[in-house]
């Protein structure tokens, strides 16, 4: 799905979402060091290696599969990668993905059981307790 032109255009961003999950801390948060290494690693290398690797890194951003915090000069300096799940759902309410890519991606989720959106909010919302007001008097 991400490397469709629907989604990316001439900008394929998998092998970048692929280097950020191999260097999530729990919780699906990457500190960026060296945007030169990141980019190497995720098979960009020479003169245009950062610039190729920015612009797949706004191609996930604009499409919601990573979130991310500018600290100083340094662009990206966190990164969140937001569930895909999630992320896929947001782009399926904008029209962004279409039937095939949408039943595609449902048949995978069955395959490994993967809970769909609405199964996620529902046990994100359970999981919330109301803390009961204090009364004064």
């Amino acid at each position: 799905m991400l490397s469709s032109k629907e989604l990316s255009g001439n900008y394929d961003p998998s092998g970048v979402y692929l280097e950020l999950l191999s260097r999530h801390i729990d919780g699906g948060i990457v500190e960026m060091t060296d945007e030169a290494a990141h980019a190497y690693g995720a098979g960009y290398f020479g003169p245009r290696a950062v610039r190729s690797w920015h612009e797949r890194m706004k191609v996930l951003e604009k499409n919601g599969f990573i979130l991310t915090k500018r600290i100083g000069n340094q662009r990206y300096k966190y990164v969140l990668i937001v569930h895909p799940t999630v992320a896929v759902q947001r782009l399926r309410e904008r029209a962004k993905v279409n039937d095939v890519l949408w039943d595609a991606f449902r048949a995978r989720q069955i395959e490994v059981k993967d809970d769909t959106y609405e199964e996620r909010q529902k046990k994100k919302n359970a999981n919330v307790i109301p803390i009961a007001s204090a009364k004064t008097g």
